[in-house]
């Protein structure tokens, strides 16, 4: 079995702790590769253990931080890895343990004693290629210009949806509907649903309301406004684009896989939900 550790870069308690299961799996016999930027921020881990997530190739990622730490692995590796997540963040919506409890997790994942949760992405493509990261939250067309709207229209499965202007329009995954989405006006959506969820960015005038649909759905997006877009993936990548720029957005064929040590997903989730509040 062969671990990769991934720790947030700008918390040194996340940073000491990823070194405390380094150890203990190379001690224990297993063979463990550490992200380089972990190294970087805290270069005590051996050079010969030390790769880009670009080049994990591991059965599991140990993620020590919070969901900021998640879509940057999610955004870089290659593979579909399973990822237990330890939250060193805010909320950590998408996290599973807290620090006190990682190596009793370990120690259930070496003993078998969890089940892998899937969840959808989004990939978008502008003017018909692939040349952005998948959305495991969400993609959000957004103005280019501060304090300006947009105007776009969107099409599901061909046929025009609705005539928005706006901030920006957030396409999300049920994941993300507890992120952007929801600081949106959107709703809180199970994430164990197939389904996209669509969110005007404080639309003008107040018509155009947020909709769910089928995760098989197609989402088309065209600018009316002659004006430079932002394309947000996940709040981590940016791409801009110019205004006759033509966006689709559909379900990847990729998905996140997380460790999970129990299938309930209330009250953690609307519990969450009223701490950011």
């Amino acid at each position: 079995m062969k671990f990769g550790i991934v720790a947030r870069r700008d918390k040194e308690e996340a940073l000491k702790l990823a070194y405390r299961v380094y150890d203990f799996l190379k001690v224990s016999g297993y063979e463990v590769v550490v992200d380089s930027e972990t190294y970087e921020n805290f270069p005590h881990f051996k050079m010969e253990d030390v790769a880009p997530l670009e080049k994990f190739d591991v059965d599991f990622i140990i993620a020590i931080g919070g969901d900021g730490t998640i879509l940057r692995i999610e955004h870089k590796t290659k593979k579909d890895i399973p990822i237990l997540s330890i939250n060193m963040g805010t909320l950590g919506f998408l996290t599973e343990v807290e620090p006190s409890e990682t190596f009793f997790a370990i120690n259930r994942i070496l003993e078998g004693d969890y089940y892998i949760d899937e969840r959808i992405k989004l990939r978008a493509y502008i003017n018909g290629e692939n040349k952005v990261p998948d959305a495991l939250n969400e993609v959000a067309i957004l103005t280019g210009v501060p304090g300006k709207i947009i105007h776009l229209r969107y099409y599901i499965d061909g046929g025009l949806a609705d005539d928005v202007r706006a901030d920006g329009l957030v396409v999300s995954t049920p994941t993300g509907s507890t992120g952007y989405a929801m600081s949106a006006g959107g709703p809180f959506v199970d994430p164990r649903l197939d389904t996209i969820i669509i969110v005007p960015l404080l639309p003008l005038p107040r018509t155009s309301v947020p909709m769910i649909i089928p995760g098989n759905s197609t989402v088309d997006i065209r600018l009316v406004t002659d004006r430079e877009i932002v394309m947000a993936i996940d709040g981590q990548y940016y791409e801009y684009l110019p205004p006759d720029v033509e966006i689709r957005i559909k379900k990847s064929p990729r998905k996140t896989k997380f460790v999970r040590f129990t299938k309930e997903i209330y009250p953690k989730y609307t519990m969450r939900i009223k701490e950011r509040h």
